[in-house]
């Protein structure tokens, strides 16, 4: 089963190109409260869509599904997310959430009328899963590795698919029989950590959801949608490719893949941290 994989976009015309790809999930991202302050002093996007660009969206996707990240929850929640329901989103994700009331919020809120999914990225979720997970109208999960990380104080966040916290959270959601995504990927043969490790863990795992990061294709680096458009679909076709490798390997491939993962992730965290002394 190949992943769903979900693009961060406000474009309508990269709405449309990724929508006739097959790109699953055209992600809008309205998270705007707290995130400039825990993240803006790292090489992150923090996107400043707005919630009118939910119904322009909404109007051009045919086949892909429309997921909205909402903000945290706040004073003006419902009617964020009433307008987000009133406006054509498929799906709303809530992020950095830190208590079971937070969740229950969220759900009255949404009141079962789009799918819901919840963004894992706070130590506080994953402390709680197993209370959050046990409420109902929770339709899919998500591992925010980027905020995680630095919840944790860690060098590097693909540390979380070595050290444990990745690998529980995936036994509990699997065990509560709710589909889950780990992250984002780069292209194939890019990112510090290269992709092809990632996605065979991926399939290791059993997740079967992904965000294509900035680095798989930014549209941001081309001149004209017919440039990023070629790029993209060439990069999406490798991608698919491997996965069709990855679904004829079979256990022992997987296991040793999560072995040279964890020493390449051991070496990067190694020159991160000697860059700091």
């Amino acid at each position: 089963m190949a992943l769903k994989l979900m693009y961060i976009t406000n474009h309508t015309g990269i709405a449309q190109i990724l929508d006739g790809y097959g790109v699953d999930r055209i992600f809008l991202d309205l998270e705007i409260i707290g995130k400039e302050k825990r993240q803006g002093h790292l090489d992150t996007v923090i996107s400043r869509h707005s919630i009118e660009d939910v119904a322009p969206l909404r109007n051009v996707i045919h086949e892909s599904k429309l997921l909205v990240r909402c903000n945290p929850i706040h004073e003006n929640s419902k009617a964020e997310i009433e307008k987000i329901i009133c406006d054509g989103a498929d799906i709303i994700m809530l992020p950095y959430f830190k208590s079971v009331n937070e969740v229950e919020a969220f759900l009255e809120c949404v009141k079962g009328r789009v799918k819901t999914n919840l963004l894992f990225e706070t130590p506080e979720a994953v402390e709680q899963a197993d209370k959050i997970l046990k409420l109902g109208g929770i339709d899919e999960v998500h591992i925010g590795l980027n905020d995680l990380h630095l919840g944790y104080g860690l060098a590097f966040m693909f540390e979380l698919m070595i050290n444990g916290t990745v690998e529980n959270l995936c036994e509990k959601f699997r065990e509560y029989h709710i589909p889950f995504g780990i992250g984002g990927i780069a292209a194939l043969n890019k990112g510090a950590l290269p992709a092809e490790y990632i996605i065979a863990e991926h399939y290791r795992l059993g997740s079967e959801c992904a965000i294509l990061s900035r680095s798989f294709c930014n549209a941001k680096n081309f001149n004209t949608l017919t440039d990023f458009a070629v790029v993209f679909l060439q990069r999406l076709t490798e991608m698919k490719g491997y996965e069709k490798v990855l679904a004829n390997e079979n256990s022992a491939f997987f296991e040793n893949n999560h072995v040279m993962m964890e020493e390449r992730i051991k070496e990067i965290v190694g020159r991160i941290k000697s860059t700091k002394k």
